[in-house]
């Protein structure tokens, strides 16, 4: 199969990615009519490419029945306007199910969280994601790297088993290595997506990516097109003025070890009566007083 064939969803990984919150209702499910406002709100903004179950969306703390409602969801509601990149993971057969039904879902494209597990070996690594590549051959296969160790040499040997692995969210906070790691495996071989979002693209286009994701384009999708359109024009000073515009909420999705990356995001969300602030454990509602500033922050912004 020649990278031809995903000449589309090549395209759609060198954008904005959002990664849409799951809401919860009050009852503590998901809400399904939220969730697709929501998504309304991201295709009328201008979004093209939406990843259903990432970790903005709360991947983690989805049941496995949630997880397929959620990409039958997304599926259903942007129909042709945009492009679709379901997260899978968990054990293998698990993620090879996911695939599966993302793909009979007429999905063109899965992502693959890094595996959770306490030993990986980079040899295990490619294991993982070919067994999960070949049983979707018809679909492009994006892996999730946050693993500093993985050498870009690994990425190329699965990509010489996988013709489908077609881009890489790298997300690995370092320039530097995410540079180097680029063209160990190949600078033009696969689309680099600056995988911790806004704050880093700007460093990780200069080093070879074409696209980043991000959990704010669910607050303001104008912003992150800002973003992606001055990286795109070589633009550098009002790449970084947008990010100047950013870096306070980003800051405080970031502390603590990103306890918070998830739980700001909703918070803004629900300033703007947009969904309820509530998460899952082990994630949490933010304390009072920075609430406050969250929705400080977000009124700054031109929504």
């Amino acid at each position: 199969m020649s990278s031809v064939t995903f000449e589309s969803q090549r395209a759609a990984l060198a954008d904005v990615v959002a990664i849409p919150v799951t809401p919860f209702a009050a009852d503590g499910s998901v809400d399904t009519a939220a969730h697709r406002a929501l998504l309304r709100r991201l295709l009328d903004g201008g979004i093209r490419t939406l990843t259903p179950n990432g970790n903005t969306g709360e991947f983690y703390a989805l049941t496995p029945e949630e997880r397929r409602l959620v990409t039958e969801s997304t599926v259903e509601e942007a129909g042709d306007r945009a492009a679709i990149l379901v997260g899978v993971g968990h054990d293998l057969p698990t993620a090879i199910a996911s695939a599966r039904h993302a793909r009979d879902l007429g999905v063109p494209m899965v992502m693959v969280h890094q595996p959770v597990h306490p030993y990986v070996s980079a040899a295990g690594w490619v294991d993982y994601h070919r067994a999960i590549a070949e049983s979707v051959p018809e679909l492009g296969v994006v892996p999730y790297i946050r693993d500093a160790q993985l050498p870009g040499a690994r990425l190329a040997e699965l990509a010489d088993h996988c013709p489908n692995i077609i881009g890489v969210k790298y997300a690995v906070p370092d320039a530097a290595r995410f540079a180097a790691f680029a063209r160990d495996a190949g600078l033009d071989r696969f689309v680099w997506v600056a995988g911790l979002a806004e704050p880093y693209a700007p460093s990780y286009f200069s080093a070879g990516a074409t696209g980043f994701t991000s959990g704010l384009v669910n607050v303001a999708p104008a912003v992150s097109l800002n973003m992606i359109e001055a990286l795109r024009s070589g633009d550098h000073p009002a790449a970084m003025k947008v990010w100047e515009q950013i870096r306070r909420f980003e800051e405080l999705r970031a502390a603590h070890g990103s306890a918070n990356n998830v739980t700001v995001v909703k918070e803004a969300l629900a300033t703007l009566g947009l969904c309820r602030r509530d998460v899952r454990p082990p994630s949490r509602p933010l304390p009072e007083d920075e609430r406050a500033e969250v929705a400080a922050v977000v009124a700054g912004w031109s929504i």
